[in-house]
């Protein structure tokens, strides 16, 4: 094909897709999308054949890379046999994967509801932390996101709701976050008495304990800035759940599978959850699915009472066999212990970096889930650009992302959050490759440190 020709091919795609697709968080004019041909590993290609490393897995999503090809294989198989069979119907690989799931994940929990997607997975997770408790409330962090259906997005505090707040649905109530790099009650994590975890408590008490169903957390903080807990946070929250009858619903859509360096972001806390609610790196994004996996308590209560939870494609047999492999490769490949090991040279990479990027106030990471929070002064930590930022205030931001862009990496970057989540099967080369790609872009932020 000549240049030429893959060059109208590719404004043929973009246009196409501005002018018939809608997309997601965006005006949708001024838009300049990457049209990307194909991908292989960390990279992705467009119709000019250039390269981008994608340092965010997709939407911290594509755990195994790009392009691996046992999972088209798995999935050219189960089509062939069966496509679809509805939910009262089973199949091998439904059966395999939530055996599997059983297998991985901590603890009693023994049971899976598969469902299309992390939303999805939350909002089941809701109702039936209202139909096992016969309670109402729920309780959730400020800084954290569900997903984007409207439980969901209630149970988050990611702004991105306030449009569709009149349509919120009730009775979710929120707690502020153990941000310790922002702490809300300006303590430091070595001197404070966990003000974050006693607040909790007055909050339950404030609110009935009677009437609460359910406390949900992110088994590690994502998009909402990476917020590390401080190293007893959810086991006193899970203290604090026990004490009052209270579930605890850990979402690991995003840190589950491997991303921080374990299965699940709540083994590193020594914490077992009464659910786990869990999508993108199930199938590692191949195939859109979630699971609800829950406790044999919970599960055994349902022996003699219906469950009323279902959707059309719950345990999708296609969807189910690309997670079945997927999880096979995570084994096979080692891609949770490179995760964790990796997670460690990027720390130490960011860290070196410190000394000659004043605008780096902080970098928080877990196996490789991480962000650098650019600052204009680290010592009154004033942010690049403030939280739930305007598109003026984005400007400086803006500039670093679109150097990146034209560097060739692929980034999420959200108000003066740069995220480094690069596929688990990374190696020191493409990260070195990558990490000077950020070490460039970060000049442009120092010029605006004050």
């Amino acid at each position: 094909m000549s240049d030429t020709l893959a060059i109208s091919n590719a404004q043929e795609i973009i246009q196409d897709n501005l002018d018939y697709t809608l997309f997601s968080w965006s005006k949708q004019k001024g838009i300049a999308p990457l049209a990307i041909k194909r991908a292989e590993g960390v990279y992705l290609y467009d119709y000019d054949d250039k390269r981008y490393i994608d340092f965010s897995s997709g939407l911290i999503n594509v755990n195994i890379g790009h392009g691996n090809q046992r999972v088209a294989n798995a999935v050219m198989k189960q089509m062939q046999e069966v496509s679809y069979v509805t939910p009262g119907c089973v199949t091998q690989a439904r059966g395999e994967l939530g055996k599997k799931l059983a297998a991985i994940t901590p603890g009693n929990l023994q049971k899976s509801l598969f469902t299309v997607c992390g939303a999805s997975a939350i909002e089941n997770a809701i109702k039936l932390a209202r139909l096992y408790t016969g309670r109402h409330k729920i309780i959730a962090r400020y800084r954290a996101f569900h997903g984007a259906s409207y439980g969901s997005m209630t149970a988050g505090g990611d702004p991105r709701k306030l449009m569709h707040d009149s349509q919120q649905v009730p009775n979710i109530v929120h707690v502020e976050d153990p941000y310790c790099y922002r702490c809300p009650w300006g303590k430091e994590i070595s001197t404070c008495n966990r003000e974050c975890v006693s607040h909790i408590e007055r909050v339950i008490e404030f609110e009935g304990p009677e009437n609460i169903a359910a406390i949900i957390m992110e088994g590690e903080s994502g998009t909402s800035g990476c917020i590390k807990y401080p190293p007893d946070y959810l086991q006193k929250v899970r203290a604090l759940c026990d004490k009052y009858g209270i579930l605890l619903i850990a979402d690991e859509v995003m840190s589950g599978f491997g991303r921080t360096g374990k299965w699940f972001a709540c083994d590193l806390h020594g914490v077992v959850p009464d659910m786990i609610a869990t999508a993108k790196g199930i199938t590692a994004g191949y195939i859109p699915l979630g699971a609800l996996i829950v406790s044999d308590t919970i599960a055994r209560y349902f022996d003699d009472k219906v469950l009323w939870l279902g959707l059309t494609y719950s345990a999708h047999p296609v969807a189910c066999a690309a997670a079945v492999e997927v999880l096979k490769i995570y084994e096979d490949e080692h891609l949770i212990e490179n995760a964790a090991a990796m997670g460690v040279y990027i720390e130490e990479r960011i860290e070196a970096m410190k000394a000659h990027h004043p605008c780096i106030g902080d970098f928080r990471n877990t196996g490789l889930l991480g962000c650098i929070e650019l600052v204009k002064n680290r010592d009154t930590k004033e942010p690049m650009a403030p939280y739930n930022a305007t598109a003026d205030e984005m400007s400086v931001m803006n500039k670093v992302a679109g150097k990146l862009r034209q560097l060739g990496m692929y980034a999420f970057i959200r108000w003066n959050y740069v995220f480094i989540a690069p596929p688990l099967s990374i190696t020191r080369e493409e990260a070195d490759e990558g990490l000077a790609m950020i070490d460039e872009a970060l000049s442009i932020a120092d010029q605006y440190v004050i």
